[in-house]
């Protein structure tokens, strides 16, 4: 069964977290998208990019883990190896944000992973109104560039 919400903390131009619930099927990217505010390349980048991110495992856990505690042979706990899937999500993830550079990749993680809005977001990184959306697609350009996106 697929999940139609996901759980996010994200943090508020106050700077208080919040626990939010965000409708996989209303992002902002998927808003932007709808309006021809985004192009399909971009909106794919985007949607790449934060399947990454969730198959990475990347964003804050806000439940009890209910699987096993993994065994050792010689007594102490160790943590459990990531997935080799976890592992190839988290190279892309960081190969993608490392492609959108440093001053593009804040806006992007915010609106395509944590589900931010470009108003929340503009306000969060005290950016000037509507400039999140210039950099936004500046950002998911040099993505879908490095995810191979036609």
């Amino acid at each position: 069964m697929v999940a139609t919400h996901v759980e996010q903390m994200i943090e508020d131009p106050e700077g208080r977290t919040q626990l939010v619930l965000v409708h996989v099927g209303e992002s902002p990217l998927a808003w932007l998208h709808a309006r021809g505010h985004l192009s399909e390349r971009h909106y794919l980048a985007g949607d790449l990019l934060r399947r990454d991110w969730e198959r990475a495992g990347l964003g804050a856990r806000v439940t009890m883990r209910w699987d096993a505690a993994p065994r050792s042979a010689i007594g102490g706990g160790g943590a459990a190896d990531p997935t080799l899937a976890q592992l190839s999500a988290r190279e892309r993830f960081d190969g993608a944000i490392r492609a959108a550079g440093p001053g593009l990749a804040d806006i992007l993680w915010r609106v395509a992973c944590a589900g931010e809005g470009l108003n929340a977001a503009e306000k969060a990184l005290g950016w000037p109104s509507r400039a999140g959306k210039l950099v936004l697609t500046l950002a998911l350009d040099r993505v879908a560039g490095w995810y191979r996106v036609p």
